[in-house]
């Protein structure tokens, strides 16, 4: 059973409002002190955590339960991670040792509160998942890098079709309860589907009204709200419509995100809620509103049900991307003083990027040719013939065009420079990218879709030899070549490619001097 000081977080919340107020924040350790926990300042406010979410520390000074689990791909057994120390950072070292070799998903994400509000695959509702029977995809458990306090550990990257649920709550406001919640994202991964939220929706997963969410939504979304600039923006998913303040459509008052690591808050009671958000690196939180429910019909009261979803609509609309953190929920309606208490912790937390990728990067500007490493197949390169791509047998006495089109420009990533992507040697201007889960050669158009189709972080191989080229934005998939066409794979999927025989080799590439010059 886990014990609270009562005047120590008390202390705590006073002195970290002040400090927040001022722009700074409590010193950083690795691994906070007891009763220094995000949790225990809301309750030493009196608006206690009924759910507590966190794959990168505890949200409780006094928690050293599980923080989440994983399940590898090898044999399909899971382990639990826990934090370094009670209090603390992730034993990230834990999770990397289990998974060494193989790939591994983030199976639950466990309510730290005490009330069973666990976090698991998200099932089927108004819209289907991509994963088995409808369900959605799991989160890669190595996706999403970081340190807090200077110790590694790992957020939730939420591609395109992942998403967690728990339909079965306790303690979660319903009806037109009050309540509060943070959530503490990746300011720089986003887009502008629908919908990457974090907080409270129907028990049903289905659209049942206005109203009947309340949950945090970040993204850049314009289809039902917007704020000021062109975004992302911190909005309420309040269900059939993303507020940004009291009036639907856009509203100034809520500024264009450009924090790296974002904390966003969003509360509610009886005709009255809230947007605040700040950098969960620094500084305190700002109010972006706070006033009236919406005039619209449904939205006062509120009709909320007390799901608690993440990465998804109440729908389970699957469109949408991000990267969470840590998150809580409340009953009651918290203080701007104990948030910002709460937004000080984080700061002190000390979260920072660190590397997301882990093999050699071949040389940006240098010409290569990337060979299979499988079994029967080391004569073979990745190649192109028009748009499409596959493994092609070419050596250095093989036609000029034929090795040309094995030869590709290593460039700087296009959504980020600390992976790459690959420029056609004879095709300048059109990149290896891909769509559908399948490896094409296209022109590049300038969105940032394309950008972060066409960028691959640079592992080790998977097989001990060569690279394995993970994808940006789909960061459970490789390039794999299976019956000689090339694919983003995961290892062990619903797609033919997906599968798991091979997977180790059919990941891995030599990455050659090009065959052309």
């Amino acid at each position: 059973m886990r014990t609270r000081s009562v005047l120590r977080p008390a202390l705590l919340l006073a002195s970290a409002a002040l400090l927040a107020l001022a722009g700074l924040a409590l010193p950083t350790t690795g691994a906070q002190a007891a009763g220094t926990g995000p949790c225990d300042l809301y309750a030493s406010g009196g608006t206690a955590c009924v759910a507590a979410h966190s794959t990168t520390r505890a949200l409780y000074g006094a928690y050293n339960g599980a923080l989440y689990q994983v399940k590898r791909a090898s044999d399909g057994t899971t382990r639990d991670i826990s934090p370094l120390a009670a209090g603390g950072v992730a034993n990230a070292a834990s999770q990397d040792t289990f998974c060494a070799g193989t790939t591994c998903l983030i199976t639950k994400i466990y309510d730290q509160s005490g009330r069973g509000n666990h976090l698991t695959q998200a099932p089927p509702g108004g819209f289907q998942g991509p994963d088995v029977n409808g369900y959605d995809n799991l989160a890669g458990a190595d996706a999403a890098p970081v340190t807090v306090g200077g110790q590694k550990a790992y957020g939730v990257f939420v591609s395109p079709g992942t998403g967690y649920r728990n339909n079965s709550t306790s303690g979660i406001a319903t009806g037109d309860a009050a309540e509060g919640m943070y959530a503490v994202i990746d300011g720089t991964h986003y887009n502008g589907g629908c919908c990457f939220d974090y907080g409270n929706a129907e028990t049903n997963s289905l659209d049942t009204g206005n109203g009947h969410m309340e949950a945090i939504y970040f993204g850049n979304s314009t289809g039902w709200g917007s704020g000021a600039g062109s975004g992302p923006w911190i909005m309420a998913d309040l269900e059939n419509g993303l507020f940004s303040g009291q009036s639907a459509g856009n509203n100034a008052g809520d500024p264009t995100i450009t924090h790296r690591f974002v904390t966003a808050v969003v509360k509610g009671k009886a005709n009255q809620w809230a947007i605040r958000g700040g950098n969960a690196q620094s500084g305190a939180l700002s109010t972006y509103y706070e006033g009236a429910r919406p005039t619209a019909a449904g939205y006062n009261p509120m009709h909320k049900e007390g799901a608690i979803i993440l990465g998804i609509g109440g729908d389970n609309s699957v469109s949408a991307q991000g990267t969470f953190y840590e998150g809580v929920m409340t009953t009651g309606y918290p203080t701007a003083a104990t948030e910002n208490a709460v937004q000080a912790n984080i700061a002190a937390a000390g979260y920072a990027t660190t590397a997301i990728t882990s093999g050699p990067k071949p040389t940006v500007g240098s010409a290569v040719s990337l060979r299979a490493t499988t079994s029967g197949a080391t004569d073979r390169y990745l190649s192109h013939a028009g748009a499409s791509v596959s493994l092609a047998q070419v050596s250095s006495s093989s036609a000029a065009a034929a090795r040309g089109q094995a030869t590709w420009t290593v460039r700087a990533g296009l959504a980020n420079s600390e992976c790459v992507s690959f420029e056609s040697r004879d095709t300048a201007g059109s990149y290896l990218r891909h769509s559908d889960f399948q490896l094409g050669l296209a022109a590049n158009n300038g969105s940032a879709l394309f950008a972060q189709d066409a960028t691959f972080c640079q592992q080790t191989g998977k097989n001990g030899q060569g690279t394995t080229f993970r994808s940006f934005n789909y960061r459970t998939r490789d390039i794999r070549h299976y019956n000689y066409n090339v694919y983003l794979a995961s290892n062990g999927g619903v797609h033919t490619f997906d599968a798991a025989s091979l997977w180790p080799d059919d990941v891995s590439w030599v990455v050659a001097t090009g065959l052309a010059p």
